[in-house]
């Protein structure tokens, strides 16, 4: 589905709110820009409904949060690995090699180095959750001087470069790991340091420029990010001009569309799909039946009806992507057939909790109610979103939905299928899956191991280890009085982001 960019036209309302109201003034166009073009005293204040639980490598940090702090070894633009805290590298099937740019400290002072990356790696692998799934494949690190790091791995990685450009691995600094205040305060390498006297605890993150930012100054000289939770209040605040940015929902858009001089910008930013997170011995899941049985049970149908942003797809991949198999077919609604398998398998007793959160509520409960159907007694408990982000997928519920940011299929297998992936805490893989991905490890690149992927992918499909393949859209509204340049972000399946570097103050 394409990205797209709406503009609106839109007059003011009335409403307010208090947290959001305690935010700087909007930036003016007659304000002046520095030397590098970054536009002093301008402010960009920014929603995305909630803060992280913690900001620690590993963690999983809304990349609207993240990315302003943060920076990435890699990145993608245009889908093709580029530069960024990395300068260059040479892969082989035996080792990753990064030579790092020079003069780049975090906001801390801590230089960043060859060591900063190994701590940070090493974090990551060791942080239970999908993040660390592709990173097991490292076998060590090696600090070969102040700029260069090496990557020992285990197998042939041709997607690492890629994985290293998204939120699975930001640099943070080691002396905020070391001291165990990085899960509250953010330290990176961005152009935004955390400012923690301009902020309210729980209300408003202000990050301030940092003086001794390596790369081009970007043109608003602070950002503020606001955790504003329900969209009504969202929505209000941006008509107020209390916000500039944020996320926002369909049914919102009559009321910007109304109201102010505002823009949607829209993209592709989440794939979920429900996986079956106890089918080892015993688990109710266990059975391969059971599995096809609520696969065919679920009608993805009824959520596109609902949401009215949403795709329903037959796989994980799409078209042109590495791991998309034009031969899976999926799993179209079939009651009768879910019944057949669910009888075939002994109807076994299938209950327990489902995890949910404010944004996937409803279509778990579809989801649940559609089981339910054949018998199953799933209870949808909807948590905080902190909470959801830290439990829905550590082995504590039966069965789990949620984002899937993975990119390649080696991301994707490495994350939630294979027996040591840190998403499956069953622990199990079929000996088809095992043989089929330690071919395409094996193949590297080329023609050959696009084919094995493919194969990965269909057998994923036929086991029923998920299905029910959902793409949802992102909306993003900005004042356009306020703020220019909002585009799509570049970097692909990610929620809750704007180009923050390209934005400035309108007018200027």
């Amino acid at each position: 589905m394409p990205a797209a960019i709406l503009a609106l036209t839109l007059a003011a309302c009335s409403g307010g709110d208090e947290e959001a109201a305690e935010s700087a003034e909007p930036t003016t166009a007659t304000e002046t820009s520095d030397a590098s073009g970054q536009v002093a005293g301008s402010v960009l204040r920014v929603n995305w409904g909630g803060f992280p639980e913690s900001w620690a490598p590993g963690a999983e940090i809304e990349p609207g949060y993240m990315r302003v702090p943060y920076e990435n070894l890699t990145q993608l633009v245009d889908n093709e690995v580029q530069p960024m805290l990395a300068a260059s590298w040479e892969q082989t099937d035996e080792a990753l090699t990064l030579t790092l740019q020079e003069g780049v400290t975090f906001h801390d002072g801590t230089p960043f180095d060859a060591e900063a990356v190994k701590v940070n790696l090493e974090a990551v692998k060791n942080t239970p959750g999908p993040y660390a799934g592709p990173f097991q494949v490292i076998d060590s690190i090696d600090v070969v001087d102040d700029l260069t790091v090496t990557l020992n791995l285990s197998q042939p990685t041709p997607s690492m470069l890629t994985t290293l450009s998204t939120r699975n691995a930001p640099m943070v600094s080691p002396a905020a790991i070391e001291a165990g205040t990085i899960g509250q305060a953010p330290v990176g390498t961005g152009p935004w340091a955390y400012d923690e006297a301009a902020s309210v605890a729980g209300t408003r993150m202000t990050f301030a420029a940092f003086a001794d930012y390596w790369g081009e100054a970007p043109g608003f000289e602070t950002v503020q990010l606001f955790a504003i939770t329900e969209d009504n209040a969202a929505t209000t605040a941006m008509v107020n001009g209390e916000i500039d940015v944020t996320d926002t929902e369909l049914d919102q858009l009559s009321t910007f569309e109304s109201s102010g001089n505002f823009e949607i910008v829209q993209y592709p930013a989440i794939r979920n799909n429900p996986l079956f997170f106890d089918r080892g011995p015993g688990g109710m899941f266990e059975d391969i039946e059971v599995r096809q049985a609520a696969c065919y049970a679920l009608d993805t149908q009824v959520v596109v009806d609902l949401e009215g942003d949403v795709e329903s797809r037959t796989q994980f991949f799409a078209e042109g992507e590495q791991g998309y198999n034009p031969d899976i077919e999926g799993y179209s609604h079939d009651l009768a057939m879910a019944e057949e398998l669910y009888s075939s398998a002994g109807s076994p007793a299938v209950e327990g909790d489902w995890l949910s959160t404010v944004f996937n509520t409803r279509q778990i409960q579809v989801y649940a109610d559609q089981m339910g159907e054949l018998g199953f007694n799933l209870t949808v408990q909807e948590a905080p979103p902190p909470q959801y982000f830290t439990e829905w997928n550590a082995g504590a519920y039966p069965i789990g939905l949620g984002s899937q940011d993975e990119l390649t299929p080696y991301d994707w297998y490495s994350s939630w299928f294979a027996a040591d992936a840190p998403g499956n805490p069953s622990g199990v893989e079929s000996d088809a899956l095992k043989a089929a991905a330690d071919a395409a490890i094996a193949a590297g690149t080329g023609d050959e191991a696009d084919a094995l992927w493919a194969e990965v992918t269909k057998i994923i499909s036929e086991e029923a280890l998920t299905c029910a393949h959902i793409v949802s859209q992102e909306q993003i509204a900005i004042n356009a009085d306020t703020v220019s340049g909002a585009d799509v972000p570049s970097q692909p399946y990610e929620t809750v982001l704007i180009n923050y570097r390209d934005l400035r103050p309108a007018g200027s």
